[in-house]
């Protein structure tokens, strides 16, 4: 747990360093991080939106080595992909894999289910799009959608407009906002930045819940 939290903090280091040992491979590295962060159920802590800003970082500092069309490109597909394959899995197996227990545990933690059909609950299908931003939520939202059976048209239409405005976003405030010297000298502390943001709905809505019982009370 310590190297996955060291390794989110520096992901910016941690990269640079993938991109100087492996050269383009890097993109095949990236390809599959935004894929299975996005695609498998069962891995929803890995650090999609810092790795997108740290990568838009690195494309404008070594621009022959990260071209940031490619990586654009090549995140974007693997972001739409991912959330297709997690439809699919909620679609086909998701009653199964909620029945799953490990060591008396769920295997998919059942707060995190519901916290995701809470947010299906008030914004709909526009979930998909929204849930791009926000940790977890990100990964279950497509699992959900496949359980509850949502049409795959709707779907694909909202799994590709917030893949574009995730991927391009966050990449492109990376590639222009990255070499600022603040920024760039603080890195850890402007990953903690755009986690506490993503976590920001989640949190409102925690609270919006807790008046809301308090009052009910």
């Amino acid at each position: 747990m310590q190297q996955l939290i060291d390794f989110i903090l520096h992901i910016d280091e941690h990269l640079q360093q993938l991109l100087f040992d492996y050269n383009q491979w890097v993109y095949v590295i990236l390809f599959a991080i935004i894929f299975v962060e996005t695609g498998i159920v069962i891995m929803p802590f890995l650090p999609g939106d810092s790795l997108l800003f740290a990568t838009g970082m690195l494309a404008a500092r070594f621009p022959d080595q990260l071209n940031l069309l490619y990586v654009i490109m090549i995140m974007l597909v693997a972001a739409v992909l991912g959330d297709a394959c997690n439809y699919a899995i909620g679609k086909y197996f998701g009653n199964k894999f909620l029945r799953i227990r490990i060591f008396g545990k769920q295997f998919v933690k059942q707060e995190h289910i519901d916290k995701t059909h809470q947010f299906y609950e008030k914004y709909g299908s526009k979930t998909i799009i929204i849930a791009r931003f926000v940790p977890i939520v990100r990964t279950l939202a497509p699992f959900v959608g496949g359980v509850g059976k949502m049409s795959y048209p709707v779907f694909l239409t909202y799994n590709v407009v917030g893949a574009l405005l995730w991927v391009v976003g966050i990449t492109l405030a990376g590639f222009w906002l990255g070499d600022i010297d603040i920024i760039k000298n603080n890195f850890s502390k402007v990953v903690l930045l755009i986690i506490f943001l993503s976590v920001l709905p989640i949190l409102y809505q925690l609270v919006k819940e807790r008046r809301a019982g308090r009052k009910a009370g």
